[in-house]
């Protein structure tokens, strides 16, 4: 099992940076894909970055270009850099992985971190 918290979110302008983190209880080192999610109000929670293990990594066309995620295997963190933020972007933010566990798949979420744009 892991625990995820995330830290990092705030109010900043449209145009404005933000650095996510993701901080898991235990080792990431095996676990292959740790990804982010966000959900805004009144909209379904939506898949926005993914890493994995090898380094390769995956982004919904809205941030593509706009936001990196990465990952810190020997400090067990994940990170979701985001530049040239949007009002749009605006959205409670969660890491998220999926571990393979007693035969069968389990999802673990953080917390969630609030992101707020502002025009």
């Amino acid at each position: 099992q892991v625990q995820l918290v995330e830290s990092g979110g705030g109010l900043v302008q449209a145009g404005g940076s933000l650095r996510l983190s993701c901080a898991a209880s235990a080792s990431i080192f095996s676990i292959n894909v740790m990804d982010w999610y966000r959900q805004a109000p009144g909209k379904q929670r939506e898949l926005v970055a993914v890493v994995f293990n090898s380094g390769s990594t995956n982004y919904a066309d809205s941030v593509k270009g706009r936001f990196t995620i990465s990952r810190d295997n020997a400090e067990n963190t994940v990170y979701l850099q985001m530049n040239s933020l949007k009002p749009e972007d605006t959205a409670v933010y969660y890491c998220h992985t999926r571990l393979f566990l007693s035969l069968t798949w389990r999802d673990y979420w953080g917390q969630g971190t609030q992101v707020t744009v502002s025009s």
